[in-house]
């Protein structure tokens, strides 16, 4: 398991001790630590609940390989196959390949906002899957694909779903705050990672790097 690391962004973003990056987060001190802790939160702990570790790193690949990030996939499958899931791995690559589209989608009711309706596909596991997955994880990579396809489509009858699924409303709650933590984790590394290609090809001047400070430190690129 990924216990070992102390900093996960550091190490998704490939970032060195005393690299410009490593100066660059630590800017914001407070944000690089809360991100660590909310992985640790999510991911490793103290008290669990009903949602198993399996399926927390289940959601975590799916929604990684949604966003189309493979390093975040082989990081987070690694976790899965310790846990001796490499079927539930198989299946999840399968299901990340058919799930895969632009979006986002979404509808809005009859008023201002229509103009921005865009109708999109809905993601359903595939059937040669299901079983494989059983019915909690069937449920919680469909409501996942919605939260990041469809996230104007989310309903109570959504979240119906997952409680017919055998998720409880304290599962359901771990869950989306699990996919919005990948979100905000996805996007940051992303940023890194790319301002990490850009500096190697020119210097980043001095006001560049507090705006992108405090952008990835928000979380919204």
């Amino acid at each position: 398991m990924s216990s070992i690391i102390p900093d996960v962004i550091d190490h998704l973003a490939g970032i060195r001790p005393g690299s410009s990056l490593d100066r660059l987060r630590d800017q914001r001190p407070q944000a690089r630590e809360n991100a660590q802790k909310s992985y640790l939160a999510l991911f490793q702990p103290e008290f669990p609940g009903d949602v198993t570790a399996l399926e927390r790193y289940a959601v975590a690949t799916f929604v990684a390989g949604l966003h189309r990030q493979p390093h975040l996939v082989d990081f987070y499958a690694a976790d899965l196959q310790t846990l001796g899931s490499s079927e539930i791995s198989a299946a999840l690559q399968a299901e990340i390949a058919r799930g895969s589209v632009e979006g986002p989608y979404g509808r809005y009711p009859l008023g201002p906002l229509t103009i921005e309706k865009v109708e999109g596909p809905e993601y359903r596991v595939s059937a040669e899957h299901k079983d494989r997955l059983g019915p909690r994880l069937t449920a919680v990579l469909e409501h996942a694909h919605l939260l990041v396809f469809h996230p104007r489509d989310a309903s109570p009858a959504a979240l119906q779903k997952l409680l017919d699924a055998g998720w409880t409303t304290t599962d359901i709650v771990t869950l989306s705050q699990l996919v919005s933590f990948l979100s905000f984790q996805i996007r940051v590394v992303a940023g890194l990672r790319a301002v990490a290609g850009a500096s190697a090809a020119a210097p980043i001047d001095a006001e560049f790097t507090q705006i992108l400070t405090g952008v990835l430190a928000s979380g919204t690129v």
